[in-house]
């Protein structure tokens, strides 16, 4: 017999992670943001204007909207928002799309430019969520379970791969992971997927030079510091010289002329140099706790659906976190990702927040385990 999930209130925990991120993150920004005044192009005041709107204010109003929207809501129309993604990031390969350090991920429209796999990440968790957790009894299948999951993530794949965004597959295909062991798969099928991943990384180091550029400039950043090895070689002055409490708020040096992509890729370094070890540790530790409640709430969803639902948003978040925290300290190869929250993009907070709203209504309906029990133990034998 199955109870019945009453509707809650959110998880303030979880709400409360989030306004820190991303009031914190605003303020780590705008300071990252002075860096462009000594260089030329956007503006500071356009770039941080932006960011406020678009990321912080639109974002948190999305938030607001799908957090009260019933989750079960996208299952009906996955598939389409699924397709929908899949067409608007193949516009990247219109006179729409824009290209930039030799890809071509964003499209441009007038005076506004987004880029459209910020959106597919959002529609591949939901269509994986609803999929799996329709073929939740055939996960044990490689023709049934693990082959299609591979076929669905080539297609994905092959759009992203031609612009290329390489980082961005990668993270999907963690979520992706994470999502098929959580409904049931074989983590057999995981091992030959890393195999198989791996096996691709090396062909694309060999058919791509910036793959073997990174991995080259991981494995050797003295072989040239002034070139392909500059970026690591900047980011870990500017966290070195950070020490313990750091420089203070909005003194960092890097950011002007020195560090690469102060507001993007780089931003993790601007924050060690102006609030030190413990402001980085603080950093990780919330993401740490953005993680672990985000897998609690999965564990207390009310349904199958829910459950994926919630991990794959918090595993994209937490992956695309931590790989770039890694990168910035040379203990990954760089890999050009976003720092969640945090970095430049409006587009890209806006759909993260959205997600954390898909993920604070399945907390609304998150069953309670001691009163389940005591509702059980109340029914006849």
């Amino acid at each position: 017999m199955a109870l019945p999930h009453t509707q809650k209130s959110i998880d303030r925990t979880l709400l409360i992670i989030v306004l820190i991120l991303v009031v914190g993150g605003f303020l780590i920004f705008s300071s990252a943001s002075l860096g462009l005044l000594s260089r030329n192009g956007a503006s500071f005041s356009s770039v941080a204007f932006n960011q406020f709107v678009f990321g912080v204010v639109g974002g948190l109003s999305l938030l607001f909207i799908t957090s009260n929207i019933h989750y079960r809501f996208w299952r009906k129309y996955a598939f389409y928002i699924l397709l929908a993604s899949l067409i608007v990031t193949a516009c990247v390969f219109t006179p729409f799309g824009v290209s930039h350090g030799g890809a071509r991920r964003w499209i441009e429209i007038g005076a506004f430019s987004f880029q459209p796999t910020e959106g597919l990440r959002i529609a591949l968790v939901i269509y994986l969520a609803t999929w799996l957790s329709g073929m939740r009894e055939h996960m044990k299948s490689t023709l049934r379970g693990s082959l299609p999951l591979v076929g669905i993530l080539a297609l994905v794949g092959g759009l992203m791969l031609a612009q290329p965004d390489t980082d961005t597959f990668m993270i999907m295909t963690v979520a992706a992971s994470a999502m098929f062991l959580t409904a049931g798969g074989r983590w057999r099928d995981i091992f030959i997927a890393v195999v198989l991943g791996i096996m691709v990384i090396a062909l694309l180091a060999f058919t791509r030079p910036y793959v073997m550029d990174r991995l080259t400039t991981f494995m050797h950043p003295e072989i040239d510091p002034l070139g392909k090895g500059y970026q690591i070689k900047q980011s870990l002055i500017a966290i070195g010289s950070g020490g313990v409490w750091g420089r203070g708020y909005g003194q960092s040096i890097q950011k002007f002329e020195y560090l690469p992509e102060p507001i993007s890729d780089s931003i993790f370094a601007v924050l060690g140099e102006e609030f030190g070890f413990v402001g980085t540790v603080s950093l990780i530790i919330l993401f740490s706790f953005f993680g672990l409640r985000g897998y609690k709430i999965a564990t207390e969803a009310p349904d199958m659906f829910g459950m994926l639902l919630v991990v794959g948003f918090v595993t994209i978040i937490v992956a695309q976190a931590f790989l770039n925290i890694a990168a910035m300290l040379s203990l990954v190869p760089l890999s050009g990702l976003p720092l969640p929250f945090i970095s430049h993009g409006g587009t890209a907070l806006l759909t993260t927040l959205g997600g954390v709203g898909i993920m604070l209504n399945v907390s609304r309906y998150r069953k309670n385990m001691k009163k389940n029990q005591a509702s059980y133990d109340k029914m006849p034998a």
